[in-house]
């Protein structure tokens, strides 16, 4: 098993970089500050392809591998985790659109969504349907060639700043086979959006609530067919899960960099505190624990590449240990700038921040602990790592 990178992905790798230091790095700070949605630095993005990495070619994607997509994210992640998190929600949505869309309503909306010119929402979450996402009860009924939908969703990323809306609701009983998928142009008559959710972190993406009341929205705009939206939705979680540990990655790798600098130059009882035997240990294992993450990562998206029959459980295995290993490296890597760490004069309290939520989103670690726990127990843990 070859593990280097071809020399294609390397280019990916560093056009990534030079954009993450050049236009995303040096605002973050003040983007955090001020609650920023930095839809120009999304709209540069897209010039380089980033905003339909793996959107089909027919809909003026890339229609990338998930492995190559998952070494730009990383690179992104560096420079600023919320924009890379919001980019890659984005990809998800988009993607959706351009896969299962018609033709007719590809032409109309991926264009300027492949290209950044318009951003994308992803809409499953609501009050009362967080991990149990099959329980959502936002309903779109049917009135001649339209569905008249009525509802609300929740902590939905973009949301205010976006113009379009990949939405599952339900047309059908309860349960997933009752989810459809519906585009719905953000500005839709009879759409709401309730207040900017002050956050812990990702304060440079907006996060609000959606009500729809009475929104007429033609059944052109449906992705795929009634009741296909909850396995469309499962679908694009698998890869928002590499998505989201990638960004868990990327943060962390900045987060150790920093601090190995940090500890190299900082002075304590006379000498640096790089030479102190608990600061080198807890480098190594900082280090240990991100490039296991890393290529749990990778391995996961190779599967997805490569339709995998267990890629759902490599996914879930690789964003559970990812966002946790990701999130500890940069606890850690705080806990070695000492009162600095903490001083929003420096960006590790904001990666410290950030990076929480991704053990939250595209379904729990303890969700993901689940996934895994059923596909043993279905199929023996021999079949899974196979």
């Amino acid at each position: 098993m070859d593990f280097a990178l071809t020399e294609e992905q390397q280019g990916f790798v560093d056009t990534a970089k030079a954009f993450a230091q050049d236009q995303l790095a040096p605002y973050a700070a003040e983007w955090d500050a001020n609650s920023h949605f930095a839809k120009d630095a999304l709209r540069q993005a897209g010039e380089l392809g980033f905003m339909g990495m793996y959107t089909p070619e027919h809909a003026g994607g890339l229609a990338m591998p998930r492995l190559d997509a998952s070494l730009i994210v990383e690179e992104l992640a560096k420079g600023c985790t919320t924009t890379a998190a919001f980019l890659t929600i984005h990809n998800m949505a988009t993607n959706m659109i351009g896969r299962y869309c018609q033709q007719e309503v590809i032409d109309e909306w991926c264009p300027d969504l492949v290209s950044g010119a318009k951003l994308a929402s992803y809409c499953l979450t609501e009050p009362g349907a967080g991990s149990d996402a099959a329980a959502l009860r936002t309903s779109a009924v049917s009135d001649g060639d339209c569905y008249v939908i009525n509802g609300s969703k929740a902590f939905i990323s973009g949301a205010g700043a976006t113009d379009v809306l990949v939405l599952m609701l339900r047309t059908g009983d309860a349960g997933p086979k009752g989810v459809t998928a519906v585009l719905v142009p953000a500005d839709a008559k009879g759409i709401s959006y309730g207040k900017n959710e002050h956050k812990m972190g990702w304060n440079a993406q907006p996060t609000r609530a959606i009500t729809f009341d009475d929104v007429r929205i033609p059944k052109k705009y449906r992705l795929g067919e009634e009741g296909q939206g909850f396995s469309i939705a499962m679908d694009g979680l698998d890869g928002g899960r590499i998505n989201i540990a990638t960004c868990s990655v990327g943060t962390a790798q900045k987060a150790l960099e920093d601090a190995t600098a940090y500890v190299q130059e900082r002075k304590q009882f006379g000498q640096a505190i790089a030479d102190f035997q608990a600061t080198q240990f807890a480098l190594s294992d900082m280090l240990t624990e991100l490039v296991a993450a890393r290529q749990m990562v990778r391995l996961a998206a190779s599967k997805l590449d490569s339709g995998d029959g267990q890629a759902g459980t490599y996914c879930a295995m690789a964003k559970r240990f990812a966002t946790d290993a990701g999130f500890k490296v940069c606890n850690d890597a705080l806990q070695l700038l000492g009162g600095y760490g903490y001083l929003r004069e420096y960006p590790m309290e904001r990666y410290v921040r950030d990076t929480r939520v991704h053990q939250i989103l595209e379904g729990t670690n303890q969700i993901m602990r689940v996934i895994i726990s059923r596909r043993m127990l279905m199929a023996g843990a021999l079949e899974v790592i196979q």
